[in-house]
């Protein structure tokens, strides 16, 4: 349990939020939304102690344990990744350290003896014997093999230091958990592992994340930074976006009569309820939005980009052909031999257990890199553009965000380029930023700009929703459901995927799988899962 009593956060003049008063209890997961810059990870800095609040006090219940997934990566180098683990209980980690080190005495007298036979008896309190394959099970389910687990964490790569550390913060079954981006750099398979792990925890989860399915799949609660206030009410992200959407479009009917508005929302709960009820990622704690009340329910400050692709031709039968691509990296196969045709109306999800296989197929299809061997045709009436999963190389220092989309536009008018970054809510002095101090999220709107320029009946998007905030990602979703062309992308955002794709496209270094079905049905699937078993070494 944690409670937030009178809690203020202002720097300067700016208030960030003001006159907090939640209480977060056991057995709930709390998800933490809002705009980029609104606090969300402040928050947690301020429940966990990093940062002091201007007024306001934070407390936990009698003799509760605080657990925060670590930003740091370096914090652990001189450790080896199953003691990084063990240190998340630091309880434990203390009497384990102290107990080793009076084994080790050479001189071990009485007292001693009397020592470690009160540490011991506090040792077996936490379940101490089975601290050591507890910790291994996470590094396991996180996707950590054994080989790793006595290395040191300075010899991990970013990646699976990102696991050790999230492995951490969840050891020991603490009452108090706090989780900024926890999917970060993690793979489908993973966070799923993740969400069924959150969906059985008994105790407090507070979790900031762009992972719309993942927030879905755990959260029972959502909190919403907007307005400098902290609005708490039962429901998932989904709950929200769709009531604050239903709230504004009641908002512009100023006509309407409260009885009519109320009636709406009462039934738009009722939907919402019964589909919350069959949802394949419904948890048990989902009853808590029987408990919604729709006074709550209001329009969002939030600013949703203004995505929208309209190609300029319809495209023909013949889209993509692809004959016996093959590309290796670092000497070993991404892909060997590849087959397939994209059909009209496809929209193929391209996935693997290694993501740079898709990135390699994207480049080499886009022109970007050559194949080790095969041949691919697009057909006569295809138009393409691509976001690529890296977009350094296309930010020219020195160019203004105007000067920077006149490279790639035929009408350079200013007028007509304001409007394109206009859509993407770049507007002012933000035109005449240079590119080079732009943000990530910042550079993926500029991009998304530059393929809307493009008017093509194909897209080709690498990773789509990396650096992009929920406002984008939603209306990035929205905008390719809508699409009247063909896509084929990849994405760990399992959401985005199940919404766009009517086909999934395997990658393997021993073949692939190819399956027109939707998302969800292809990784239940045991037919599939029997195929995937023979496609990897």
């Amino acid at each position: 349990m944690i409670i937030v009593n009178n809690l203020d956060l202002q720097f300067g003049k700016r208030i960030l939020f003001q006159d907090v008063n939640l209480k977060f209890t056991s057995g709930n997961c709390y998800g933490i939304i809002g705009a980029n810059g609104a606090g969300k990870s402040t928050f947690l800095k301020i429940l966990c102690g990093e940062m002091d609040p201007t007024r306001g006090n934070i407390s936990q219940g009698p003799g509760e344990r605080l657990s925060v997934l670590s930003q740091d990566h370096f914090a652990f180098d001189d450790y080896t990744v199953i003691n990084t683990v063990l240190m998340g209980h630091s309880t434990l980690w203390e009497v384990m350290s102290e107990k080793d080190a009076i084994y080790a005495k050479p001189d071990f007298n009485d007292a001693d003896g009397i020592r470690v036979s009160e540490l011991e008896e506090r040792f077996a309190e936490m379940e101490g014997w089975n601290a050591e394959s507890d910790a291994a099970g996470l590094l396991s389910g996180l996707g950590i093999k054994e080989n790793l687990h006595y290395s040191l964490m300075k010899d991990l790569s970013g990646k699976q230091k990102v696991r050790v550390l999230l492995a951490r913060a969840l050891f020991g079954q603490p009452d108090n958990l706090l989780l900024d981006e926890p999917t970060n750099d993690l793979d489908l398979e993973t966070v799923g592992w993740l969400e069924n792990y959150l969906s059985n925890f008994e105790h407090t989860v507070l979790v900031v994340s762009h992972d719309r399915h993942f927030l879905d799949s755990v959260c029972t609660h959502t909190v919403d930074i907007d307005f400098g206030k902290l609005q708490l009410f039962a429901g998932n992200y989904s709950f929200w976006y769709e009531s604050s959407q239903l709230a504004l479009r009641q908002q512009q009917q100023q006509n309407k009569k409260a009885e009519e508005k109320k009636k709406e929302l009462e039934e738009f709960i009722r939907r919402f309820s019964a589909n919350v009820a069959k949802s394949k990622q419904t948890t048990s704690r989902k009853k808590m939005i029987e408990k919604l009340n729709i006074e709550e329910i209001r329009p969002s400050s939030r600013r949703y980009p203004g995505i929208i692709f309209t190609p300029s031709r319809e495209p023909g039968n013949q889209i993509l052909e692809v004959k016996g691509l093959t590309h290796y990296a670092d000497g070993q196969p991404l892909f060997k031999d590849l087959n397939f045709n994209v059909e009209k109306d496809d929209k193929i999800v391209f996935i693997s257990r290694d993501p740079r296989a898709m990135t390699a197929l994207f480049r080499i299809v886009n022109g970007e890199e050559e194949a080790a061997a095969g041949t691919y045709q697009w057909g006569q009436t295809i138009t393409t553009a691509y976001l690529p999963l890296d977009n350094a190389s296309y930010f020219n220092p020195g160019y203004s965000l105007i000067e920077w989309l006149g490279q790639f536009a035929v009408d350079t008018n200013e007028v007509y380029l304001k409007g394109f970054l206009g859509r993407m809510l770049f507007s002012g002095e933000d035109l005449q930023k240079k590119v080079d101090v732009l943000s990530g999220g910042e550079k993926m709107r500029c991009m998304i700009s530059r393929m809307m320029l493009r008017d093509a009946n194909t897209l080709i998007l690498d990773t789509p929703t990396n650096h992009l905030d929920l406002e984008s990602i939603q209306a990035f979703n929205n905008t390719l459901q809508a699409y009247k062309g063909n896509i084929i992308f990849s994405s760990h955002d399992h959401e985005f995927i199940q919404t766009v794709t009517n086909r999934v496209i395997e990658l393997a270094p021993n073949g692939i799988i190819d399956r027109i079905m939707e998302y969800d049905d292809y990784i239940t699937d045991p037919v599939v899962a029997g195929l995937r078993e023979r496609l990897y070494p």
